[in-house]
C-alpha cells in the first residue's frame, strides 16, 4: 500500500519525543513523521510536538509510534488510514517504556495536564 508523504526507508529519530527529551518534558503517546522519521508527542500531550512538527515542516503524515498500532493520519486533510506500508524499524518505542512516559519524568498529576 502506498500513501503520499510516506518514505518507508527513513528510520525514526529515536525512542521518545525529540523535543520533550531535549527539554525534560513528558508525553502521553508518541507519533512518528512518515517523511523524515521525527518522533513527537501526541495531541493529548502537554506540548503536542507531533502536530507542531507537521505545521513547521510541512510533513503532515504521521503514524503511531506505540507498540501494536499501525495506523496513519494526515493532518492536512484529516484522512485516517487503518494501516499503511511497513516502515524502517523500529516501528514503536520500546515495549517496556511506560505510557505516559518516559519513566521518571511524568508528574503525579499528569491527568490534569492533558489536552482534551
Amino acid at each position: 500500500m502506498s500513501i503520499p508523504g510516506v518514505d518507508p526507508s527513513v528510520p525514526p529519530s529515536g525512542t521518545g519525543c525529540v523535543e520533550c527529551d531535549e527539554n525534560g518534558g513528558w508525553w502521553v503517546h508518541l507519533r512518528r513523521c512518515t517523511q523524515c522519521g521525527h518522533v513527537g508527542c501526541c495531541d493529548n500531550s502537554p506540548e503536542q510536538h507531533g502536530r507542531k512538527h507537521a505545521a513547521s515542516s510541512g510533513h503532515t503524515m504521521i503514524t503511531s509510534f506505540e507498540p501494536g498500532e499501525d495506523w496513519f493520519y494526515d493532518f492536512s486533510n484529516d484522512n485516517f488510514y487503518e494501516s499503511g506500508p511497513a516502515l524502517a524499524p523500529p516501528d514503536s518505542h520500546p515495549a517496556d517504556q511506560p505510557v505516559p512516559g518516559p519513566k521518571g519524568r511524568v508528574p503525579a498529576d499528569w491527568q490534569s495536564k492533558l489536552n482534551a
